[in-house]
């Protein structure tokens, strides 16, 4: 049997495990503290053990993390680390530095399944769920590079590889321990669950989760938002309104909704009236994405006059709609774009292929405002 990896148990699953063993609750506790507020993952650190269960601990529980594959550090402080899970597959996770916080945006899936049109991940293909400590993982190597800047992450979006409500226990799972106070314990407020439209996903949300919403949305038109989405198919824009709306009626939460901005495709004035009309009766605002151009996909940004009409109708509507400029050019921070460099090893065992530390900058992700 499969040794219980260190952060896949919160502290009631310790406490559940220490049981089993004939160990108080409190000596459970004290190893979650260790984990999860001090950051400590070598029992050998954990002083205030017994030698003996020191020992027992390192043989009954899994230590490892993935190793990194490759770090860019640029120059606006983006960090992104590509990462070989203990299961040999290669997933990406950004640092985005900002004045007045520090942001994590993390993978759910190794590749994805929705193929969205204007995506690199999608590109990819979909290989496996990330389980909830590989997910995690990605925050607690994160705040490892940090400490010694002195800075922890103060947020985490479910933006990057894969679809989060796809993996929706893992996610969900991982988000909810990076929210707990016996946990991570980052703000509610400052942990988003991004999707491409779940719809029923998105009702279960409502009540399993403290994490705030962001839906990826970039068309308000059936047919336009299939082709670009094809998971539109799916669940159409009416049942994804009425996901909404009970997400809404249960939480009281605004969403965020993200349209990333594509020239001649979804930003003109027709565009903009169809936006208004998906929003009447949400809580929400809206973050306008202007697409960066990069090989392969053949998707251009629109105008700085496009950016602003669209915009300024929906502020004349009284929707917040501010531009959120991409971060991370320099470190091909757009989801699967280093991985897509990797390709030949998404779905290989890492011995069997040989690495490629060329790394394209031509396109990053968007800046999240939470």
């Amino acid at each position: 049997m499969d040794k219980p990896h260190f952060l896949s148990m919160n502290r009631d699953e310790y406490r559940e495990l220490f049981k089993l063993w004939g160990l108080p609750k409190f000596r459970a506790d004290q190893i979650s503290q260790w984990i999860y507020k001090d950051a400590v993952h070598d029992p050998e650190q954990m002083t205030n053990l017994s030698k003996e269960l020191r020992q027992k601990i390192f043989s009954e529980i899994d230590w490892r993390l993935p190793s990194i594959v490759d770090q860019v550090t640029g120059q606006d402080g983006s960090t992104k680390l590509l990462l070989r899970s203990l299961k040999g597959q290669l997933v990406e996770t950004v640092l985005l530095r900002y004045e007045n916080r520090t942001s994590l945006c993390v993978s759910s899936q190794v590749g994805c399944k929705l193929a969205c049109d204007f995506c690199q991940t999608g590109k990819l293909g979909f290989v496996r769920h990330l389980d909830r400590a590989e997910i995690i993982s990605q925050l607690f190597m994160a705040n490892e590079i940090l400490r010694k800047e002195g800075l922890r992450v103060t947020h985490v979006v479910f933006m990057g590889m894969g679809e989060p409500l796809d993996n929706y226990n893992n996610a969900v799972g991982a988000a909810n321990v990076m929210m707990a106070e016996d946990g991570f314990f980052l703000s509610a407020r400052h942990v988003t669950l991004s999707t491409s439209g779940l719809a029923p996903e998105i009702e279960k949300l409502a009540t399993d989760s403290r994490a705030a919403l962001a839906l990826s949305l970039h068309a308000s038109r059936d047919d336009l938002r299939t082709k670009l989405m094809p998971i539109n198919r799916r669940y159409n824009l009416e049942r994804l309104k009425q996901a909404l709306l009970h997400y809404q009626k249960v939480t009281d939460k605004k969403i965020t909704i993200e349209y990333i901005m594509i020239k001649d495709t979804n930003c003109g004035p027709q565009e903009a009236k169809e936006l208004v009309k998906f929003i009447h009766g949400l809580k929400a605002k809206v973050n306008l994405i202007p697409f960066n151009a990069h090989p392969g996909l053949p998707f251009q940004r629109p105008d700085d006059e496009e950016i602003r009409s669209f915009q300024k109708y929906l502020a004349d509507r009284s929707i917040p709609a501010p531009v959120r400029y991409s971060k991370g050019l320099e470190v091909s921070a757009a989801c699967g774009q280093l991985a897509a460099k990797h390709a030949e090893e998404l779905h290989s065992k890492p011995e069997r292929k040989r690495l490629v530390s060329q790394m394209d900058a031509s396109f990053a992700p968007v800046e999240v405002s939470l």
